[in-house]
Formats: C-alpha cells, structure tokens, sequence
C-alpha cells in the first residue's frame, strides 16, 4: 500500500464555527451536531460535536469514523472553534467525533478520580453511542483516534490498549512519555504522584505500550513539528516501533506546538485515514519524513 501525500495542505480555519443545537432525536436535521454523549462510568453527560459529511443524508451507506482528541486543558470544542471541519469531512468522507477527554483526564482510568475515567469513556461508550446513532461503520475497520498533545497521547494509548476496536493513530505532536523528569500537567491528580505510582504511569505510557501493537498492523502516523518541546519524545517512540518492527509513518517538519502546525496537519491525517480504510493490513513501510526548501520528502535521512 502507498502513501501518498500532497506537498502543500493548506491551513483552514475559520474565525467563527457554527453549531446547531439539537436533540438525540433530530440528528438527520443538521450537519454539525452538539450533543450529550453519557457515561455510566463517570455518572456524567460530557458533550461533544459530531460533523457528518454532506453524502451522509444523499446515500444509505455507512461511514468510516475519527475520533478527533483535544489536548490538555482542552475540550470538545476545540477543534471546532479552531478551523472548520466541515470541508474535510466532505473531501475525505469521514463523520467527525470531537469529544471530551476532561481538562486533564489524560485519556486514562483514574483509580483516585471517581469521574475521570476518559479511557472507558471515549474507546467504549462514545464509540457505542456514535454506533447506535450514527451511520458509521461499526467495526475496527472504519474507526481511527487523532489527537494533539495529550489527546495524541490518548490516540495512540487507547490504540494499544484497545486494538480491537480501532484500525488506526495519528498523533499530532504527542507526550508520548511519562516518567520523574516529564511530569505531564495533571497526572499525578489521576494517577497519584509519580514517586510512589511510577509502574501505574509507566503502564499508561505510549512508550511502554507500544509493544501491545506487536502483529496488529494499525496504521499509524506519527507527526511533530522540530521545534515542539515534545518532539524528542515522539522521535523515542518512532525508534521504538522501528526496534519492534512495527511499520508506521513518522513526519517531522518545521513547527511547534501550536495551533497554526495542528490545523495545517489535521488533513494529512485524514488522507492517511482515506488510504488505509479497508485496508486488511498497514504494509507502508517506516518513513521518516521532512521538509526542506523542496517541500515533505520520504526517505531514511
């Protein structure tokens, strides 16, 4: 399988976002739904947007679906009030999900937070919920996790933690790692202090799971900009899948972290998306890819 990848997207983003209000009851009614997505797990109703591509109410058919993450101290409406998914969602064919992974849930099961378990949440009971209500394809195949800073940590934690259930990450600039010396804002309030919890945050680390991914053949992407103060975290984890033979795709390009490189990167996530729905395995080979004054280039540099 290819990957091909354009050398120029450019950045959409819109000053206002428009979000019709409707109940459970009126989806069809609107293209771009906020609604309350509830948790047993958490006794709560947190929100979230759902963006639905225009062939959604002109056909019966089902759609391919990603689970689109916001990053510390985030929320659902991040992504949304930051650029217009609207215009992506049609291009690639895909029903958006922005969820809420809480200001500082870290996409895990806190054992000290009662409603803080955003792990259960999002790859269990908004996955069941989009399932039941939407038009989706209610399998592996047709779900994938994208995420920025801790969401493209949780992107890739709940792909290893739940591969049954996804067929792909993108991470966009992700923390990918949790020890003494990187104390991510928040964790310790959901995992207790790193001192005395060290093998609980190890275990909710994308560097100590990435071994789960072992023979699952996801399609993974991994992207962060040179300049991001996470980048060197991320180049850890691109030599770690390399050292487990696990084929992914890693991009790094001028950036940090910031808006501006996240919203230029969401489209190149979606085409990978695009060009792995279906797929019965990843076969695209590890890349690393950079970019130069002749634009992203593939190769081993």
């Amino acid at each position: 399988m290819k990957f091909n990848i354009k050398s120029k997207i450019p950045t959409i983003i819109c000053e206002w976002t428009i979000v019709f209000l409707f109940g459970a009851g009126n989806f069809l009614s609107a293209q771009v739904d906020t609604l309350a997505i509830p948790s047993v797990a958490m006794s709560k109703s947190p929100k979230a947007v759902v963006v639905l591509p225009d062939v959604y109410h002109k056909s019966n058919d089902r759609f391919p679906v990603v689970y689109l993450l916001h990053g510390w101290s985030g929320s659902y409406r991040d992504w949304p009030t930051k650029m217009d998914l609207k215009p992506l969602a049609d291009k690639y064919g895909f029903i958006i999900v922005c969820p809420d992974g809480g200001y500082a849930g870290w996409y895990v099961n806190s054992p000290i937070v009662k409603d803080s378990q955003y792990e259960t949440y999002i790859a269990k009971e908004v996955v069941d919920f989009i399932d039941a209500n939407f038009r989706c394809v209610a399998d592996s195949t047709g779900r994938f996790l994208c995420g920025l800073s801790m969401g493209g940590h949780g992107a890739f934690t709940l792909l290893a933690k739940f591969p049954e259930r996804f067929a792909g990450a993108g991470c966009m600039s992700g923390a990918m790692t949790m020890s003494s010396g990187e104390r991510r804002a928040g964790l310790a309030d959901v995992l207790g202090d790193w001192e005395t919890n060290q093998q609980r945050w190890e275990a909710n680390s994308a560097l100590f799971l990435a071994e789960r991914l072992v023979g699952h053949d996801k399609a993974i992407l991994i992207d962060c900009g040179v300049d991001d103060f996470l980048h060197q975290t991320n180049f850890l984890l691109h030599k770690k899948l390399l050292d487990l033979k696990i084929p992914h795709v890693y991009i790094e390009r001028p950036g940090a972290h910031t808006w501006d490189y996240w919203t230029n990167a969401l489209e190149y996530h979606l085409l990978f998306f695009r060009n792995n729905f279906g797929a019965s395995e990843f076969s695209v080979e590890s890349y690393l890819i950079r970019q130069d004054e002749r634009g992203l280039r593939f190769g081993n540099f």
